[in-house]
């Protein structure tokens, strides 16, 4: 078919990827790096220097992978504007060289922006996991949050 050859892997035969175009494979790297240099940020007593770093490969990434139309769409909804205020307020903060101040901003707005989505995440890790203590942890975890 005309759409499956336009698709194309690396050897050149149709049927690349189709939940990523070449933009959204870079894009997961990107915002892998972001959240490495995020986490390794913290690790060392909060750099400010690497957590600038991980706040912009971050937002890199998730540019990359959903596209700019749906990352605006996405955090300037009405109500998230006030996780969206926070958790960009944070990276502004970091980008100043206030990283703990900016950490905790962005952490409230992070957790403001996705509250709806940890219950899927834990109902899914739950029913994954084959280890009892954790799958029972996580099923309970999704049954205290609701989703909005």
């Amino acid at each position: 078919s005309r759409r499956a050859g336009l698709l194309r892997n690396r050897a050149g035969q149709p049927g690349g990827s189709k939940l990523f175009g070449a933009g959204g494979e870079i894009g997961v790297g990107t915002t892998g790096f972001g959240i490495f240099f995020i986490l390794f940020g913290i690790l060392l007593y909060f750099d400010s220097v690497l957590l600038a770093f991980g706040n912009l490969l971050f937002l890199t990434g998730l540019l990359l992978i959903i596209g700019l139309r749906k990352t605006f769409s996405f955090f300037f909804q009405r109500h998230k504007l006030k996780g969206t205020s926070f958790f960009l307020g944070g990276v502004v903060i970091v980008l100043l060289r206030w990283p703990l101040l900016g950490m905790f901003l962005e952490t409230y707005g992070f957790l403001s922006l996705f509250k709806g989505f940890f219950p899927v995440v834990f109902g899914f890790l739950g029913n994954a996991s084959d280890i009892p203590f954790l799958s029972a942890l996580f099923r309970r975890l999704q049954g205290t949050s609701s989703m909005v």
